[in-house]
C-alpha cells in the first residue's frame, strides 16, 4: 500500500461496511458494526507488534479496509501478493483464534520481500499464517477449498505487466471462495481511459477495467470503499511516490451464493 494517509469518520467507516454486504445480521448489527473498529484498533495496539509495522500504519491507515472486509475470527483468508508480510499478519490476527491465513507470493519474490516474509512467518503472531508460494495465475494451495475471504491490496496493476493470465488468475480465486465469499481489492487509480497502460510506468490501473476483467470471472460487486480516496492526485505520477497524495479505490466482490 502507499499514499494511504485519509482518516475516515465512524459513520463513513459503517456506511461502508454495510453497503459491502459485510457479514452481520440484521438483528445487533448496527451495535457489532459501531464495536468492529474498537476491536481492530486494539489489534493495532497489540505490544509484540513491530515498530516498522506500526510505523507503516500511520500511512497505510488500516482500520477502514479491516472494517469494510469484515475479516473476522475463525476465517480461512489468501492474502494475494503478500510482499513482506504487513497485511498477512493483520489478516492473522484479525482471524485467531481457530483461522488461518495464506499469504501468497511468487516463487521469485525479491529477495528482501522475501526475507523479511519468512522472518515474519517465525513471530507468534503468524501462527495462524501459511506461506504460498504459487503463480499469481495459480495461487490457490493444494487442497484449499471454500475460503472465507481474498484480499488482493495494490499488486492487481503489477500482474498487468508480468506474465500472468490475469483471466485464468481470477477464475481461479472464483472457484476457490465459498459461495458467497468476498474479494476485496485495492488498487492506485488511473485516469478514465487509461485502462492498462500506465501498470508499468505509473503503477495504476483504471477502475473500470479492473472491475470488468473481475466480473468477467463471474463475480458481482458488493460494494465500494472510498476510505483511501484523495481528491488531490493528479494522477500523473508513480503511485509509489510516499510524499504525493495518491488516489486509491477499493472495490468489494462477491461469488453468488
Amino acid at each position: 500500500m502507499s499514499g494511504l494517509k485519509s482518516r475516515v469518520p465512524l459513520a463513513m467507516i459503517l456506511a461502508a461496511g454495510l453497503a459491502g454486504g459485510c457479514w452481520l445480521g440484521v438483528a445487533g448489527g448496527l451495535r457489532a458494526q459501531a464495536q468492529m473498529p474498537d476491536s481492530y484498533a486494539k489489534l493495532l495496539a497489540a505490544p509484540d507488534r513491530s515498530d516498522a509495522d506500526r510505523k507503516a500504519d500511520q500511512r497505510r491507515d488500516p482500520v477502514p479496509f479491516l472494517v469494510f472486509a469484515g475479516v473476522r475470527p475463525g476465517m480461512k483468508v489468501l492474502d494475494m501478493g503478500a510482499g513482506g508480510g504487513y497485511s498477512t499478519e493483520l489478516m492473522a490476527r484479525a482471524v485467531a483464534p481457530n483461522g488461518v491465513v495464506y499469504g501468497q507470493n511468487p516463487a521469485d519474490l525479491g529477495a528482501k520481500a522475501k526475507t523479511a516474509f519468512e522472518a515474519r512467518l517465525k513471530t507468534p503472531a503468524m501462527k495462524d499464517a501459511v506461506a504460498d508460494y504459487r503463480p499469481f495465475d495459480d495461487p490457490i494451495p493444494p487442497g484449499v477449498h471454500d475460503l472465507d475471504l481474498i484480499t488482493f491490496l495494490f499488486y492487481y496493476h503489477d500482474t498487468c505487466y508480468m506474465n500472468v493470465d490475469r483471466a485464468a488468475m481470477n477464475r481461479k480465486m472464483f472457484a476457490a471462495l465459498k459461495p458467497g465469499g468476498f474479494l476485496v481489492i485495492a488498487d492506485h487509480s488511473a485516469l478514465p481511459g487509461q485502462g492498462t497502460s500506465v501498470v508499468k510506468t505509473l503503477h495504476r490501473i483504471e477502475e473500470s477495467t479492473l472491475r470488468h476483467e473481475v466480473e468477467a470471472a463471474g463475480f458481482g460487486v458488493a460494494g465500494e470503499g472510498n476510505f483511501w480516496r484523495n481528491p488531490n492526485d493528479t494522477h500523473d505520477f508513480p503511485s509509489y511516490k510516499p510524499v504525493m497524495p495518491v488516489d486509491n479505490f477499493v472495490l468489494k466482490f462477491q461469488k453468488p451464493m
